[in-house]
């Protein structure tokens, strides 16, 4: 698909702009420290991670509702109603709220060990059962591992963003192998989800917040083909990763070896691969 350039606004158009803009992210701003100040007495007093999980469900609607941000999503009905792995890109630090907002309540989070120690965050995304893997000391990582794979054999459903960070631009970064792992091993269904809109709402590049429509894709779920474990993770990631580049029709950023997609661009090759 062929991407057209980015339309630029005149100077004096952004100049116009600029206090209404300023004023929305005040607004913006003030908002989700309301709403997570409330969230997190939510997780704080309920019992049950039931409970606590559909209070930050609300609250994140409320929120998105509250800034403008309509959310859409699409195909939600492809959702197998059992145990399944999500996995879908990542654009932006609003992901993990949109997706907390947009899937049922049954879905825990699988984040980098780093958030755990963010003050307040790392405790909230604890209360609500998120998952933290360690990236960086690999004995440490291991028994991460080992601990979600527990945990999703037990038929717990998890939530991946396999690239493991993202960039400013556009694009599809590498995939790791975490996420298909753990759903080969536990023989429960990939299910590829893209979320578009997040990355013009939040831009990585430290942009002003945009009240922009926001969409979750549910795409077919990808059952676990015959095989071993470790071919069978090579298999899922590259259907998956198949899928999500199609249905979101940005630039493949990376050489991945298991992928038919080529280049776009000169810029793509040099793109720096995610770390977790």
């Amino acid at each position: 698909m062929r991407q057209e350039p980015p339309h630029r606004p005149s100077p004096l158009r952004t100049h116009v702009l600029l206090p209404l803009r300023l004023a929305y992210a005040l607004y913006a701003t003030a908002l989700f420290l309301l709403v997570g100040l409330t969230v997190s007495l939510a997780a704080l007093l309920l019992p049950g991670l039931s409970r606590r999980r559909r209070a930050a469900r609300a609250l994140a609607r409320a929120f998105l509702w509250g800034a403008g941000m309509k959310l859409t999503v699409r195909a939600l009905d492809q959702l197998p109603a059992g145990q399944c792995v999500i996995v879908a890109n990542h654009a932006s630090y609003l992901d993990g709220l949109v997706f907390t907002a947009a899937l049922p309540p049954r879905f825990g989070f699988v984040i980098k060990r780093e958030m755990a120690g963010v003050p307040l965050a790392g405790w909230f995304l604890h209360r609500i059962g998120s998952e933290f893997v360690e990236r960086f000391d690999r004995k440490r990582g291991a028994a991460d591992a080992l601990r979600v794979l527990r945990n999703a054999t037990n038929g717990h459903s998890l939530v991946f963003f396999p690239e493991g960070t993202f960039t400013a631009e556009p694009g599809l970064l590498k995939f790791h192998a975490g996420a298909f792992t753990t759903a080969a091993r536990a023989g429960c269904p990939i299910v590829p989800v893209v979320v578009q809109g997040t990355r013009s709402a939040l831009s990585p590049r430290g942009n002003l917040p945009r009240p922009v429509r926001i969409e979750v894709s549910i795409l077919p779920p990808i059952p676990i083909p015959p095989g071993a474990p470790a071919h069978n993770a090579a298999l899922l990631r590259e259907r998956a990763r198949e899928a999500i580049l199609a249905k979101l029709g940005e630039p493949d950023l990376t050489c991945f070896a298991d992928s038919a997609h080529p280049l776009h661009t000169e810029r793509a090759r040099s793109a720096p691969e995610s770390s977790s």
